[in-house]
């Protein structure tokens, strides 16, 4: 029998007598369980010798970070000087080169910060149509009309393909059986206390996602649920690690456990363990960040008596964060938005300051990155 039979014939997970009752098989995840518990431990020890600034710092990239990959996972493309700059205003951080946001990305990051920053909150339904709104403040997915701040009133398919062709990869829960389903789930989420947190996040990212409680936004909503949930675990609003990036880079993976435990009978482990391994690979990252982030915090504080404009810091904390490609003139004076011979000057100054230099590889274009430090 092909896939798609088994897919035909068989229950979804909400459809069994035992629903929302999960198991799953514990000596299959200690071991995980452990090796994640101990690399956390090891980053909070390093976190801890950070100075103020370098913490500041490592939250702010931190949740950039899970901002715009939360939303590159579903084919949104956010700038990264916007999220950036909206997250720094409301946590009240002092940096340079701020620009103005729109209101799109205003409402993702007010989404982010209220679930990372007020960890210790209850989740409630009038918490969540907040964060529904925020995320779509015009009203609309797209081009499409949706429902806003409230769940959803109609049928939801998780479909792809051509019209005619479609495939039906999800068939949420019935409509009329939302406000239940998300009744249980809350209550669950603010009053089990046996559950490990870590493990709670797993769990919470997978009952929200097979509820599918609004017309769109779910996935963001439902690793927003998962940080919250991770930010107690780490008992701290500071974040140092995103694990909404490191679930793009598995998303293929991310897809299918979800679409393969979605048929289960009750039993998550498979999805247990691909939460833990991506927690750990996110966790592991974060170590090559946070050098990263000591890095330029040494830089900031070697030229915090350094004159510069607001081009320069800018495209600096760029370089510094890990600018894609080779730094060009026409590079900086795109993302700077200024003419050619401004981004020129701008390069030049720095130069002379002893803060950038070419590179030696030379070409048919010039290229400058940072001079050792």
């Amino acid at each position: 029998m092909s896939q798609e039979q088994l897919q035909a014939v068989a229950k979804y997970i909400y459809n069994y007598k035992n629903w929302p009752n999960f198991t799953w098989r514990e000596k299959d995840i200690n071991s995980i369980f452990g090796e994640v518990r101990n690399i956390q431990g090891r980053i909070v020890g390093q976190m801890s010798t950070f100075g103020f600034a370098a913490k500041e710092e490592a939250t702010l990239t931190t949740l950039t970070l899970d901002v715009i990959k939360s939303s590159e996972i579903e084919g949104e493309k956010l700038d990264y000087n916007q999220v950036r700059s909206s997250i720094a205003r409301r946590l009240g951080i002092n940096i340079a080169g701020l620009v103005r946001t729109n209101r799109n990305v205003d409402g993702i990051v007010e989404m982010m910060l209220d679930a990372t920053q007020n960890y210790q909150k209850s989740l409630t339904n009038k918490r969540l149509f907040g964060w529904h709104a925020s995320l779509f403040p015009t009203g609309h997915s797209g081009m499409h009309k949706i429902e806003v701040g409230r769940y959803r009133s109609g049928e939801m398919q998780i479909v792809s393909g051509a019209m005619g062709k479609e495939k039906v990869h999800y068939e949420a829960v019935s409509a009329d059986m939302v406000k239940d389903e998300m009744k249980k789930f809350i209550k669950w989420f603010n009053d089990d206390t046996l559950i490990d947190p870590l493990l709670k996040a797993a769990i919470a990212h997978f009952w929200f996602i097979i509820i599918h409680p609004f017309d769109d936004g779910n996935g963001r909503i439902a690793r927003a649920i998962s940080d919250m949930m991770l930010a107690r675990a780490d008992k701290t609003s500071e974040r140092f690690y995103s694990m909404s990036s490191q679930i793009l880079v598995e998303r293929k993976k991310y897809y299918e456990v979800l679409q393969k435990v979605q048929y289960s009978s009750g039993d998550i482990t498979d999805w247990l363990i691909w939460f833990l391994h991506c927690l750990k690979n996110s966790l592991m990252a974060t170590e090559v960040t946070l050098h990263k982030i000591l890095r330029k915090s040494v830089f900031w504080k070697n030229h915090e008596h350094t004159t510069l404009n607001h081009r320069q810091r800018m495209i600096l904390n760029r370089l510094l964060d890990g600018l894609e490609g080779k730094l060009k003139s026409s590079k900086w004076a795109k993302m700077a938005k200024c003419s050619p011979d401004t981004a020129l000057r701008d390069i030049k100054d720095l130069i002379d300051k002893g803060i950038l230099r070419q590179e030696q590889q030379g070409g048919r274009s010039t290229n400058y990155e940072l001079e050792e430090f």
